[in-house]
């Protein structure tokens, strides 16, 4: 069995009734996403996002196309961490840091992808001091059962990114462009190999 982590995860392991998980401090942005250059937005998040973050589509020339927040124009640059280490609580968070350190994902048995989707964790936030998710009956405790919530219906509304990107390829409405910025001061920044609607289509 073969299971890969999603953009920006480490290493995921499926999820148990019998794991302890460290999940992140209110207001504190795990690590892994103060670094990250542009985050995957889902289907519904379209219309909050854009009011935020540049949006764009980024895959080959054929595809398949992945539609991103735009965070920064640097390697490694996240323009909205704020000082105090937290996500910029003047922006939208989008829903891929705020399922963190949960996932879903798919899972490859001897070269075959399965149709059913695995719900996973980081496996670097698995501890004996971390929060339970089931009681000892085995039933989903309330914590749970919140963040179970967002980790299925966001991974619906993906897919449903998916059929729009993969729609928008087909009908040859993506164009290649490139993002550039001028700053007040250093020399012009530019960010390639991305994509948009084409104006054209407009």
């Amino acid at each position: 069995m073969d299971i890969k982590p999603p953009y920006g995860y480490q290493e995921i392991v499926p999820l148990t009734k019998q794991h302890r998980v460290v999940t992140p401090e209110r207001g504190k942005l795990p690590q892994v996403f103060r670094s990250i250059t542009a985050l995957p937005l889902s289907f519904t998040e379209f219309a909050v996002a854009c009011r935020d973050y540049p949006i764009a589509f980024i895959g080959g020339e054929k595809g398949p196309f992945v539609a991103m927040a735009v965070l920064g124009l640097e390697n490694q640059q996240n323009l909205f961490v704020a000082p105090d280490g937290g996500w910029d609580a003047a922006v939208y968070l989008p829903a891929y840091v705020r399922r963190y350190p949960f996932c879903m994902t798919r899972v490859t048995v001897d070269g075959r992808e399965q149709p059913e989707r695995v719900a996973c964790v980081e496996k670097r936030a698995l501890s004996d001091k971390g929060e339970a998710l089931y009681g000892a009956k085995g039933e989903p405790l309330p914590a749970w059962e919140e963040r179970r919530k967002l980790l299925f219906e966001y991974e619906a509304d993906l897919v449903r990114s998916e059929e729009m990107c993969r729609e928008l390829a087909q009908l040859g409405l993506l164009e290649t462009f490139t993002m550039q910025a001028v700053p007040n001061q250093g020399a012009p920044l530019a960010l390639s190999g991305l994509y948009r609607v084409s104006e054209a289509m407009r």
